[in-house]
């Protein structure tokens, strides 16, 4: 464990603040249509490049020798210590001025999770977490949750835009929880979901087909506030090789987990 973890977590919140003011000068002021495709319908810009090279270069200064796994051009994982980032999760949003986006930032030593931040510019929130010392929301500490109800929570999820092969899966899905809990929101940031989840903002969350910098600040988060969280199917989550994630408060997870191992048992591989 970092013997510097509190120091730490202001460090990284400077390098991220730095970069979101970055993100805040373009906001709402580029053409409509700016941005281009990868992997058919994920979208990339100039920002997002940009976004990761300045946290590339602020945050491995924070610790010699560490390395850099992020979304769009740098994929290391050879030191003792990697950052795991998402320089704009929920470029898209941001590209058409919808202010739901974040930048999630995680330091793993191995697949372990030392510490995590996820900044919202749009709106100056800031939620980060440090392994065995809690999770905090603007620099207040979150309690661990309780047992909670499916049919009393706000559920989120991602549409299956990656994975066009488990929509079949999804909708039925997506329509059985949808009866079961208070509502469903897609907001774009998993990120942010996952945040949102840890604060009990949200109470249930589930997609398919995310990857490490979706994931890994959340799962800090998530595992410092007591939330449960799983594959489709039970399995414990691995931010590098787990294809799916369900995760709630204690007892929304598992009713949650029964429905998504139902729908998606078909094409489980």
């Amino acid at each position: 464990m970092l013997a510097r973890q509190d120091t730490l977590l202001q460090e990284i919140y400077a390098v991220v603040k730095q970069t979101g003011e970055y993100q805040l000068s373009y906001f709402r002021s580029l053409p409509l249509g700016t941005g281009d495709t990868k992997n058919g319908t994920e979208m990339v810009s100039q920002i997002d490049v940009e976004s990761e090279q300045q946290l590339h270069e602020g945050l491995t200064a924070l610790l010699p020798g560490s390395t850099f796994y992020g979304e769009e051009t740098i994929k290391e994982r050879n030191g003792t210590y990697t950052w795991v980032v998402d320089p704009l999760d929920g470029t898209a949003n941001y590209l058409s001025g919808y202010d739901q986006w974040s930048i999630s930032v995680a330091l793993l030593s191995g697949e372990a999770v030392e510490a995590a931040g996820v900044y919202r510019p749009f709106s100056g929130e800031w939620f980060c977490a440090a392994k065995g010392k809690g999770a905090f929301y603007q620099g207040k500490k979150l309690p661990k949750h309780s047992s909670f109800s499916l049919s009393s929570s706000l559920v989120a999820t991602g549409f299956p835009y990656r994975s066009v092969y488990s929509a079949g899966a999804f909708f039925p899905c997506a329509e059985e929880i949808l009866y079961a809990c208070r509502g469903i929101r897609r907001g774009g940031s998993a990120a942010l979901d996952l945040c949102f989840l840890a604060a009990g903002f949200l109470q249930g969350f589930w997609e398919i087909d995310l990857q490490p910098y979706d994931t890994a600040a959340g799962v800090l988060m998530m595992q410092e506030t007591g939330c449960e969280f799983t594959d489709f199917f039970g399995a414990p989550y691995k931010i590098f090789s787990s294809t799916s994630l369900v995760a709630g408060l204690p007892g929304v997870h598992k009713q949650m987990q029964d429905i998504t191992a139902r729908h998606y048992s078909p094409i489980k591989s």
